[in-house]
This record gives structure tokens, C-alpha cells and sequence, in this order.
């Protein structure tokens, strides 16, 4: 299944670090599932917004325009029937995916469904990424925490 990044998504990548933008091309090439890029380089009140809404929780998001001058982070939002839908079961397929890009090619990258690098989540099944979902929320409300996941988000590891 040979899906392609539209033209909605490629404009979601100008100003997104080079390496990323291959990251997020790769990511769809391993997907059984079709997503689009709804973010990728955001501005300053583009992101204030965001965190008013809580959508975000930090001004301080690597979407927005980093030391280096490139955008550090996108949202890959599942493509079902012909709409961009925030779906669980198909965030942990592209998650799956993302895992197997970013091995590939040999960058470290966060996910939002769990914050931690994909390179950390044992396994590379959608099932698995979906345990790591569940654990990383167990293990904040366990701590007395606030459970924040942001399925659809990636970033370049700080």
C-alpha cells in the first residue's frame, strides 16, 4: 500500500528539520495506515493558542523554531475516509511505523503517546506501542501526576 504525503502536508513541513522531513516521508512509506502532517512549524501564537486550549502543555514546544532555525516536531494525524481523525488504534500503527523509520535512520525520536524515544519501547507492534501507552499513563497517576498523551505528536530527542 503506497501511500503519499498531499500537498497540505508538505506545506506542514516547510521550516521542519531536513532529517525530520525524511523521518516523517519514511514513517508513510512503513505505514499500513495513511496519515497527513496536520503541524509541523508552528508561530509564536500559533503555539500560544494551543496551550490556551490545552492542546499543549509549553511555549517551549519543538514545533517551534529551534537554535538551529528548523522546526523539531510534528503531529502525524491518522487519514480515515478522507478526514484527519485523532483515533487511537491507528496513532499506534503510525507509531509503529515512526519506530521502524527512526531505526532506519539512525535518529532519536520522541513520541508524545508516551514521551519517551521510541528507541525505548520495547517491541515494534501497534500492541506494543499501545502497552506503552497504558504504562507510561499507570505509572503518572501512580506518581500523583498528570497523564498527558499526545498520540499524533513526534519530536527530534533533545
Amino acid at each position: 500500500m503506497a501511500f503519499v504525503l498531499g500537498a497540505k502536508s508538505r506545506a506542514e513541513l516547510v521550516g521542519v528539520h531536513p532529517d525530520f522531513v525524511r523521518f516523517v516521508e519514511l514513517t508513510l512509506e512503513y505505514s499500513q495506515q495513511d496519515f497527513g502532517v496536520h503541524d509541523g512549524l508552528r508561530t509564536e501564537a500559533e503555539q500560544r493558542e494551543y496551550v490556551r486550549t490545552g492542546a499543549s502543555q509549553t511555549m517551549d514546544s519543538l514545533h517551534r523554531k529551534q537554535a538551529d532555525g528548523w522546526g523539531h516536531a510534528v503531529d502525524l494525524v491518522p487519514f480515515i475516509n478522507g478526514k484527519l481523525r485523532w483515533e487511537w488504534g491507528p496513532i499506534y500503527v503510525i507509531a509503529a511505523a515512526a519506530k521502524r523509520a527512526a531505526k532506519d535512520l539512525n535518529l532519536r525520536i520522541r513520541w508524545g503517546g508516551c514521551w519517551q524515544e521510541l528507541s525505548q519501547i520495547k517491541g515494534d507492534t501497534p500492541e506494543d506501542m499501545e502497552r506503552a501507552v497504558e504504562a507510561y499513563g499507570a505509572a503518572r497517576r501512580k506518581a500523583g501526576k498528570k497523564v498527558f498523551t499526545d498520540g499524533p505528536h513526534f519530536e527530534l530527542a533533545r
